[in-house]
């Protein structure tokens, strides 16, 4: 058993007791806990031994290690201290030798085999308290207060079985709930990783956001961290402790982050490291106050083939963070709004490129609408990524999931949906193709409800590969991602193909680009089940004779297409969504975009279906925004 480790929840621990001169009594120690009972006779080193676990307060199994000078060289010695988890610093409460070697032997010693970064927790143990009638603490309490690396120190007895079983809990206790990450005793306050973390637990806590803990949310923290609620009595009490503390500890009968901050403090100072401990790790942290990866990268298993989308749940929870962000109810996230939702994370996840991916205000700024749809985009194209995301926001904590995982849906194999001809999915990709200066970002732009005009002015660093928005098809409410492919054709990648349906895009005024068009369509798309739209582009502008041998109409009938669909964003008016709706029609019902190519009235039937849902959408948008 190396140095500790997590498995199954079961911790490792080794404790490694070291005899600073001979005849201090570990041995005897040792044997004591084990016999309960004071050995006759002591070897001059216990055989290894292993406590099980559930005969230990803590429930860990605990791998105890003795040396002794006389029996073992100082190279098993290195190795020892190498790999254990805690160690007991043995001295002789009679013999002030033994607590002089503490110091000038012993604990330098031990900081020299051991890296700076993991420092190995110590226990200072003075042995034979039965032969003294005073104590040895006001000589070890100066040599506590300088090494940070001293958990405590505990006076025992091996002969009269004196603190024996405290001292082993108190070497469990100091790798499970070790003092060092979270506290300063010289400063006398929390670390900045410790407040950062609880700060975090803080506002995940604060579910409406409004810096204050109050009696829901405190009864809803501790049933989290601790499986049950707290009494109103023992309420108030916690928060009168804070109040005789410190002034702003408690507002409007809440406790703030100072308060909190402030009882994790009292815990710590009062020995109740593990009372903090369960709380970090509760909420996904590992002994550096780091997020685990298990916590962050729960195992999500995605087929070939398959998608992943939100489930109802999380899009029911990302309205919550919204709501609980949107101050003044605009419907819309301020980029101070923005910022504040994201304090909950170590970095910035979204940059100036998601205004212009999702829909966005007369200000520019991220819509309600938009707002999911971000997460619609991060959770189809990166996965792994909006686990992440969910687990800083505490998905899995608020909603009592086992992991982000439960918010997660993989949709069934595509092959699937074909051969049924219906389809569960939510999410459609389009892939859009085309030469450079085609228009296809006017396309994408248009999409999220931007002109030409309102185009110009996005900067080129601030530009987007994708748009998302939501469109209606047959009366559903489904999500339509539209990607630029590069026009790279010697180069396109599996991804730049896998989608739903395609976007062949030309430049009606420009008669080099409808060539690229046909090349891709022949090249990858011709024998592809994907369905396939070509998009006249620019369709204000006078149209020119394209350079390749079938006009796009005569391309389009030769091939069984749907004749180039007119499109220009060059306008003042409203731009019209039928062309999206169509898109994601195909994407859908794939099967019938071939059978009803000569039916117009599979187009009638969207665009109507898109028009009344629209409309009722609009409605039911409106209606949640006034309960919101």
């Amino acid at each position: 058993m190396d140095s500790f480790c997590v498995i199954n929840d079961l911790l490792t621990i080794k404790t490694i007791t070291l005899e600073l001169i001979a005849k201090v009594g570990k041995t005897s120690l040792i044997m004591s806990l084990v016999s309960e009972e004071f050995p006759d006779e002591v070897p001059l080193r216990a055989e290894e031994i292993t406590i099980p676990a559930d005969v230990t307060p803590e429930r860990v199994p605990t791998h105890i290690v003795d040396y002794s000078e006389a029996e073992q060289s100082d190279e098993q010695l290195y190795q020892e201290i190498s790999k254990a988890n805690v160690i007991c610093i043995v001295y002789s409460v009679n013999n002030k030798k033994s607590i002089e070697k503490v110091t000038s032997h012993w604990i330098p010693l031990i900081t020299d085999r051991t890296d700076k970064d993991s420092r190995v927790p110590l226990i200072l143990v003075g042995n034979k308290s039965d032969l003294v009638e005073h104590s040895s603490m006001e000589t070890i309490l100066p040599i506590m207060n300088q090494y940070q690396d001293i958990e405590t120190c505990v006076e025992c007895s091996a002969k009269n079985l004196k603190n024996i079983s405290e001292l082993f809990y108190y070497a469990q206790k100091a790798v499970l709930h070790p003092t060092g990450p979270l506290y300063c005793p010289e400063e006398k306050e929390l670390k900045p990783s410790c407040i950062k973390a609880l700060t975090r637990i803080f506002k995940v806590s604060d579910l409406d956001n409004d810096g204050i803990l109050n009696d829901n949310e405190l009864n809803f923290f501790q049933r989290t961290c601790f499986n049950t609620p707290l009494a109103p009595q023992a309420l108030e009490d916690v928060k009168n402790v804070v109040r005789r503390n410190m002034n702003d500890g408690v507002k409007d009968n809440g406790l703030t982050l100072k308060g909190f901050l402030f009882l994790h403090t009292l815990f710590i100072q009062r020995g109740r490291h593990e009372t903090t401990w369960t709380v970090l790790r509760r909420f996904g942290y590992d002994d550096d106050l780091e997020l685990t990866q298990e916590y962050l990268f729960p195992v999500i298993k995605i087929p070939p083939d398959c998608t992943t989308e939100l489930n109802h749940n999380a899009y029911l929870f990302l309205q919550s963070v919204f709501d609980k962000h949107d101050k003044d109810r605009d419907c819309a996230l301020s980029p101070d709004e923005v910022k504040d939702l994201f304090k909950v994370f170590p970095y910035m996840p979204w940059g100036p490129d998601v205004n212009n991916t999702v829909c966005t205000n007369d200000q520019g700024w991220i819509t309600y609408q938009g707002y999911l749809s971000q997460w619609t985009l991060t959770t189809y194209l990166d996965v792994q990524r909006s686990l992440e995301y969910l687990g800083y926001l505490g998905y899995s904590i608020i909603y009592e999931q086992e992991s982000q995982a439960a918010a997660i849906t993989v949709t069934r194999n595509k092959r699937i949906d074909l051969q049924k001809k219906q389809t569960q999915r939510s999410v459609f990709r389009c892939n859009v193709l085309g030469a450079r200066g085609s228009g296809k970002s006017g396309f994408l732009q248009a999409f999220l409800g931007k002109n030409l005009q309102q185009q110009r002015r996005i900067r080129e660093d601030h530009k987007s590969l994708y748009a998302i928005s939501t469109t209606y098809v047959y009366g559903q409410e489904k999500y339509l991602l539209l990607h630029e492919v590069m026009p790279d054709f010697d180069f396109l990648s599996e991804a730049d193909l896998a989608c739903d349906v395609v976007c062949l895009v030309y430049d009606i005024n420009n008669p080099r680009t409808f060539e690229y068009c046909a090349k891709v369509y022949k090249q990858y798309f011709i024998d592809s089940k994907t369905p396939c739209v070509v998009i006249a582009a620019k369709s204000d502008l006078h149209e020119v004779r394209q350079h390749y041998s079938l006009s796009p109409q005569d391309f389009c009938r030769k091939h069984k297409l749907h004749p180039p669909q007119p499109f220009t964003c060059n306008t003042t008016d409203a731009l019209s969504k039928d062309i999206y709706t169509r898109l994601t029609t195909m994407a859908m019902y794939p099967h019938m975009a071939q059978a009803d190519l000569k039916n117009s009235t599979f187009w009638l039937r969207a665009s109507v279906g898109a028009t009344v849902c629209a409309v009722l959408g609009f409605a039911m948008y409106r209606a949640l925004l006034k309960q919101r």
